[in-house]
């Protein structure tokens, strides 16, 4: 039967700098992602880097979303060719690559997430990337609807960022709050001056070259955020919504 590849709706509501709101998902169930894909956010971060979720169990998540006007991104361990391609066959529509350094490996990046000649992903249509073969139109538009996220961590990310934003194929920039604050040797401590003016600045170096920008904004700063110029906000993570809950309950009722 004849299927196409369905457009890529967040990488559409990026490039219209339409605001998106996503949660982090941390834990590593099936049933996690299909609870949180009825809550209303516009996407959900699978993540790969900082928790113990594996290629199976992103396979599964992806699954739980499908077919919802949830979008799924899959954050891989690192900026690395194989992670990258087995990830995108898994299905995934959009990739964030942490800690990307400057201009050359966003470029690296492009490469990996397209088809050659315009990159150096492997070719496969039978994968669930292709609906096993069903999307007909599959190595005609892949390219062109996969969608690439840059995490921008460090103190050299910063330096190179203007760079990093006009690199072609990469369509946000997304800051990550504790690397980065790290790097500026405020360890622990986000809401450090200097690092909040980081972030604002990125937002406007990126917002100038026209690409989106993006943050995770679990200290509750969304709006802010918002107001100064980020496109798509994680609002939150799964396991901050679990702590908060059950530290709520538990001090409601213990005597």
């Amino acid at each position: 039967m004849h299927q196409t590849l369905p457009n890529n709706q967040l990488k559409k509501a990026l490039q219209a700098n339409k605001r998106q709101v996503g949660l982090w998902v941390t834990f590593a169930h099936q049933q996690i992602a299909e609870v949180l894909a009825d809550a209303g956010f516009d996407w959900l971060l699978f993540d790969m880097e900082h928790s113990p979720t594996d290629l199976y169990d992103v396979g599964q998540q992806l699954l739980a979303v499908r077919g919802t006007s949830t979008a799924a991104v899959v954050r891989v361990p690192i900026l690395e060719m194989a992670w990258i391609k087995r990830v995108l066959d898994a299905g995934a529509p959009n990739i964030m690559v942490p800690n990307v350094r400057n201009a050359a490996e966003a470029r690296d990046a492009v490469a990996f997430t397209r088809f050659a000649p315009e990159g150096l992903r492997g070719v496969a249509g039978s994968t669930r990337a292709g609906n096993y073969t069903r999307y007909t139109d599959f190595m005609a538009r892949a390219n062109d609807e996969v969608g690439l996220i840059l995490q921008i961590e460090s103190r050299e990310a910063l330096a190179d960022l203007d760079a990093i934003c006009r690199v072609p194929g990469v369509d946000a920039i997304f800051i990550g709050p504790s690397d980065l604050a790290a790097s500026l040797g405020h360890r622990g401590n986000a809401g450090h001056p200097e690092v909040q003016a980081a972030i604002a600045q990125a937002f406007k170096t990126a917002n100038a070259v026209g690409k989106a920008a993006g943050v995770l904004a679990a200290d509750g700063k969304a709006e802010a955020y918002f107001a100064g110029g980020a496109t798509f906000v994680g609002v939150g993570t799964d396991l901050h919504l679990l702590i908060a809950g059950a530290d709520a309950a538990a001090a409601k009722f213990k005597l």
